[in-house]
């Protein structure tokens, strides 16, 4: 399975936003893309033409929710084909990642250490072990820990944590039980990111 191996804060200067999810992100202290030049492009960025735009928001896209250039082409075709919004279609799919689901909950701190709890096999959907971080969780699918895992280190303070936690509209959490529910589709101010959805359509488009 295909993973990145860069270091996340070094991504998010080269966006220039925050992708990582961490309250420490290196963006917050050096604004100036990563390198050796990196201070004199935070100067002067180059003027990026119509195909540089689009390119660097499907970058964006790809690096916030860790996934693969196959495999977000996948998600565009999929989004394609269905009668309606493309980029709401396609944001929907992203969404509903269950990595991103556990990281949307509250369960983990940053995407990252999400898809490595789903990976090590801490998550369960309606009960059942799901392990693929990629797995799309659907309406009233009930997400939580597997019970043999609630006393890993891991999950210190998550009960504390849960408790300060707003989960977007289309979830639901129960703090007590360590649980939450797809209650909806993420639709209209869910569906609002970093990247602007409609470039990477125009992207792939061409």
């Amino acid at each position: 399975m295909g993973k990145t191996l860069k270091t996340t804060c070094k991504m998010c200067r080269r966006e220039g936003v925050t992708l990582c999810g961490k309250e420490k992100c290196a963006l917050k202290r050096r604004s100036a893309p990563p390198g050796v030049h990196g201070p004199a492009q935070a100067l002067r960025r180059p003027r990026l033409s119509s195909y540089g735009v689009q390119l660097r928001e499907k970058q964006k896209a790809k690096r916030l929710y860790n996934v693969m250039e196959r495999q977000f082409r996948r998600y565009f075709e999929a989004a394609s084909l269905k009668k309606g919004n493309t980029a709401d279609f396609l944001v929907q799919t992203l969404e509903r990642r269950l990595d991103n689901v556990v990281f949307r909950l509250g369960f983990a701190k940053t995407r990252r250490q999400a898809r490595q709890m789903v990976n090590h096999g801490f998550i369960t959907v309606n009960g059942v072990d799901v392990n693929i971080p990629s797995f799309t969780v659907r309406v009233d699918e009930v997400i939580g820990f597997k019970e043999s895992k609630k006393t890993k280190g891991l999950l210190n303070g998550l009960q504390e944590r849960l408790q300060k936690t707003e989960a977007p509209r289309w979830l639901s959490l129960d703090a007590a039980m360590f649980t939450g529910k797809v209650t909806s589709l993420p639709e209209g101010e869910d569906l609002k990111s970093v990247f602007d959805p409609t470039l990477i359509v125009e992207f792939y488009s061409r």
